[in-house]
């Protein structure tokens, strides 16, 4: 059969030759002699194709698609005679304006593409277009090489996920990048990245947003939507983290980010925002969605007002079946065109609610995402709540395809870390792969993403420099962010000059860094924590772009002892695969996981202990025995533990004590307090200890 594109023009509209176009292949896309331009909508009653010359905000045609190109509710036309490289486009749909019945048709309003694969407005970071009160998509070709491209497998437990904002990671000077804030400027931080033991990288919201969304100003400062949780785009990469403007090749810079990624052994993973758009709610604007199917993408109540349960305004439709078969395509284009190796769903709970807003026992899209073929070889990892109360960590339907931010691994190791009474056994839970949550016959060993620090709360170093949070810079008169006050200052409330206060943060951080590189399952951490990153008390800097939220690599120099002391512990966690996961038991007799208190073996706890003992032990691929024994103390006093008996000719070996400096290299074996099996530990103090032959 010929390509349709080969076909002569049957007919003239305004001045273009037409002809019906290939109705399954949504969007814009280019073929031999013309553009295909595919949108489908079913409240709609006709269907325009707008277009533009570059940079302009008037269209040169109007071009009506006949009724007799569309079939069902799709409509699909082609046209000749198009330079993909001068034209910008949007369409404009005629219906009903009733907003009481959820439609919001008006014919004279641009509405862009949704699968535009690029979006005009915003190329410059921070700077209006003219053009920005009306988003155009543009006509994109894949011309990009990916060579001898293989795309790279880590199993999910051998995770050690960094997650970074593309623009803050490389804006401040202080990176030394020549492209900063950019997707090339991580590139050339690559090197870093892999120095650092890390394999995967969770990129904060790459689809097109509109930094400038709800912009305003406080004290001076200009605040903006910074994170980019507020979509515009799904299909389009954000065009302002380019560091040039791509014009038909959108994306390019991206792919090179993850082909120089996979090339160096470190997958991407994107963070995906399905919950809502920037559309808003009532009081929001219409430029995508609300112009096409308003009722049919967002949940609505009986009268036309928009569902909140993302707390960003509106609530995507997840589990219509349109917008199921959107989400499914849009992660399949960024599978197949970016070869993204997984995904994290922002508020995913939201992806199991029904039309009406309740939650589904088995709901249908997270299900199909789960069985895709081609979403079959990618990681899914869910941030399993939402803010409409919705919190079903541990609960997360799952087919053994999903896995989950725990956040009860965060919340619970943060609260024994610093002490409190009665949390040790969770604590052990925790640390253990959460199995209580997580039961292996039921969701195996890869369900669990351990983290103690994200994008959202505290930095690492500001856990343990501030009491509350200080947000007063957001301009809500500090009432934004978290308020569940499991961070500690150390005794003093920010930066100080105290040098007991300061032994204390640092020992802090390595304590929560070791207790994290040795916990069962995937493991991932905020960027810059592996160097004391601050946001000055900030927990929630979701509008600052600025040095509240870029990365201060000035930092790296200062605190070079922790961002040492983490390496490390990611090369020691990658060299002993018994913590990562269970394996072969080995000859020594120990059970795959066990529980130790200040005795061995005694896996009962009180509610006033605070010290926790953990092994792991089995046989690694290479058919060696192994044994990995943590002990953390969060008491504020000394604690001795005994360490289990090892059989003749092994003795324990002790590599990491946060009661020390680490310095590279350095032998800690003999600066740690122990006689025989019995070991004391400092007040708030870490011990690792690994299986050494003979001694």
């Amino acid at each position: 059969m010929k390509n349709s594109a080969t076909y002569h023009a049957t007919d003239k509209i305004a001045g273009y030759d037409c002809r019906p176009g290939i109705y399954t292949l949504n969007g814009a896309s280019a073929m031999l002699k013309a553009v295909n331009f595919t949108i489908h909508s079913s409240n709609a009653t006709a269907c325009s194709v707008v277009l533009f010359r570059r940079g302009e905000t008037e269209p040169f045609a109007v071009i009506p698609i006949p009724d007799s190109y569309r079939i069902g509710d799709t409509w699909s036309i082609m046209i000749y005679g198009l330079d993909i490289y001068e034209i910008e486009y949007c369409y404009r749909f005629k219906g009903e304006y009733a907003p009481e019945k959820g439609l919001l048709f008006n014919e004279n309003t641009n509405i862009l593409d949704p699968y535009a694969r690029a979006v005009t407005g915003q190329s410059v970071w921070g700077k209006k277009s003219k053009v920005s009160d009306c988003y155009h998509g543009r006509v994109c070709t894949d011309k990009f090489d990916w060579g001898s491209f293989e795309k790279k497998d880590i199993p999910f437990s051998d995770l050690v996920i960094y997650e970074l904002h593309v623009r803050g990671f490389t804006k401040s000077p202080s990176s030394g990048v020549r492209n900063p804030g950019t997707f090339r400027g991580v590139i050339e931080k690559i090197p870093y990245l892999k120095k650092l033991g890390i394999n995967a990288v969770e990129l904060m919201p790459v689809f097109e947003f509109d930094e400038l969304y709800e912009e305003r100003r406080h004290d001076g400062n200009l605040l903006m939507n910074y994170w980019g949780y507020n979509t515009t785009c799904f299909f389009a990469p954000n065009t302002s983290y380019a560091s040039e403007i791509e014009y038909n090749h959108e994306g390019d810079e991206l792919k090179e980010l993850i082909r120089t990624c996979n090339e160096n052994g470190i997958l991407v993973f994107l963070d995906v925002v399905f919950n809502h758009t920037s559309e808003g709610n009532e009081d929001g604007t219409v430029f995508s969605f609300k112009g096409i199917d308003n009722s049919v993408y967002y949940i609505l109540t009986p009268d036309g007002k928009y569902v909140n349960f993302s707390g960003c305004g509106n609530t995507m439709n997840c589990n219509h079946p349109i917008v199921q078969q959107f989400i499914i395509e849009c992660l399949r284009y960024w599978v197949i065109e970016y070869r993204v190796d997984g995904f994290r769903f922002d508020l995913a709970s939201i992806l199991g609610r029904s039309e009406d807003g309740t939650p589904i026992e088995n709901p249908p899209l997270l299900k199909m995402i789960a069985y895709d073929p081609i979403l079959s070889g990618v990681k899914l990892i869910a941030e399993a709540w939402d803010a409409g109360g919705l919190y079903q960590v541990g609960k997360f339907p799952s087919w053994n395809r999903w896995a989950e931010w725990n956040g009860r691994y965060r919340d619970d190791l943060r609260c024994f870390l610093k002490g409190d009474y009665g949390m040790a056994w969770s604590a052990v839970q925790r640390l253990t792969g959460s199995t209580d949550l997580y039961p292996p016959d039921v969701r195996g060993q890869d369900a669990s993403v351990n983290f103690l620090t994200c994008h959202d709360g505290f930095t690492l170093y500001d856990l343990y420099s501030f009491n509350r949070k200080h947000n007063e810079a957001n301009g809500w008169d500090n009432t934004d962010g978290d308020n569940s006050c499991t961070s500690w200052n150390c005794g003093y409330e920010g930066e100080t000059d105290d040098p007991e206060v300061n032994a204390l943060r640092i020992r802090m951080i390595k304590n929560a860094f070791a207790v994290l590189m040795c916990s069962r399952s995937a493991v991932m951490f905020y960027a810059g924590d592996e160097f004391c990153n601050t946001q000055f008390g900030n927990n929630n800097a979701y509008c600052q772009d600025n040095d509240v939220s870029w990365l201060d690599w000035n930092r790296l120099k200062k605190y070079k002892e922790i961002h040492d002391f983490v390496s490390a512990l990611i090369s020691f966690r990658m060299k002993h695969e018994v913590i990562r996961h269970k394996t072969e038991a080995s000859s020594l007799g120990f059970p795959d996981i066990s529980v130790h208190n200040t005795y061995a073996w005694n896996d009962s706890f009180r509610d006033d202990d605070h010290l926790i003992g953990v092994m792991f032990a089995g046989r690694d691929k290479k058919g060696r025995d192994d044994a990995v024994f943590i002990a953390v103390n969060s008491y504020w006093e000394s604690c001795c533990t005994e360490l289990p008996k090892l059989p003749e000719g092994y003795s324990w070996h002790c590599e990491f004590y946060t009661n020390v400096p680490y310095r590279k290299g350095e032998d800690v074996n003999g600066l740690i307090d122990r006689h025989g099996y019995y070991v004391t530990l400092a007040p708030r103090s870490v011990a690792v200890f690994s299986l050494r032959a003979g001694g």
